[in-house]
């Protein structure tokens, strides 16, 4: 015997429809309307922080940033409500910047400078790709990502060296140069030593002796070299990646356009859909 659905089941199927549907002429319009907010509330953060603005706007701008906290906070709702796997999205990279937009405005109550930090709803633009429907760039943003993740172990291992690395020439750099030269403390010939390596030279310190001078051309010149390390295990990865996956390998989900990488994949990691393998 067939199940009658209840109100609940069919209000949350018609959410469903509108908020992951990107292939519906509701869920495109509730997505532009939803990327128009964002850029909106993007917007107001960055006015506010004019003074001239804000003091002539500031109720304003304001209550505009209320209104658009509670769409927000109603959409966050509404995902968990109509997603067959609401945890998936609770815990999914969206899901986590979706709470994290809306929080900001809440906290200002104990910490009233927070309000600021609501520009983070930038990071929501990334929903541009998923939006529009380009799925060639859709599945070049998750190769990517499963490139960092794969290189990830490889890139921590090499920010610990360059940490010890600093730490040791920063401490050289102490002693050579001394207090005189502005290498007050072996944390301040830390810092100069980063910031020398990264090739930043910000200048507020600099080697006096003929000494420091040669040791610092050798770090700059170390520095050139440690740039592209990450740069090019993350590519290394990415290239392994795409000589691994061919293209019949990569799908997308048809109700919100994520990309994922396996045939075998049976439900989407992103929205929870079910995927029909071929």
């Amino acid at each position: 015997m067939r199940k009658i659905k209840s109100k609940f089941d069919i209000f949350r199927q018609r959410v469903y429809i509108v908020i992951y549907g990107a292939n519906t002429w509701g869920g495109r319009l509730f997505d532009l309307i939803l990327l128009g907010v964002i850029l909106l509330s993007v917007l107001l953060v960055m006015l506010e922080s004019v003074e001239k603005l804000d003091t002539k706007h500031h109720h304003l701008i304001l209550i505009a940033e209320w209104i658009i906290t509670i769409f927000f906070t109603l959409e966050y709702v509404l995902r968990i409500l109509s997603n067959r796997k609401p945890l998936s999205y609770i815990f999914s990279f969206y899901g986590i910047v979706d709470l994290i937009s809306i929080m900001p405005m809440y906290l200002s109550f104990i910490f009233p400078g927070s309000r600021m930090l609501s520009v983070i709803r930038a990071l929501r633009l990334l929903r541009l790709f998923g939006i529009l429907n380009l799925v060639h760039f859709t599945g070049q943003e998750s190769q990517l990502k499963l490139a960092i993740k794969a290189s990830r172990t490889k890139i921590i291992v090499f920010v610990y060296f360059i940490l010890i690395v600093s730490i040791l020439l920063g401490a050289v750099m102490y002693v050579v140069e001394g207090k005189e030269s502005g290498f007050t403390s072996i944390p301040t010939s830390i810092y100069w030593c980063i910031v020398t390596l990264t090739t930043v030279g910000y200048g507020d310190i600099a080697p006096v002796t003929t000494l420091g001078q040669i040791i610092a051309s050798v770090i700059m010149i170390m520095g050139y070299g440690i740039i592209a390390v990450p740069t090019g295990i993350v590519t290394a990865e990415f290239s392994s990646l795409k000589n691994k996956v061919n293209d019949d390998a990569i799908k997308n989900c048809p109700s919100c356009t994520t990309t994922y990488l396996t045939k075998d994949s049976r439900f989407c990691h992103h929205c929870g859909e079910k995927v029909k393998n071929e």
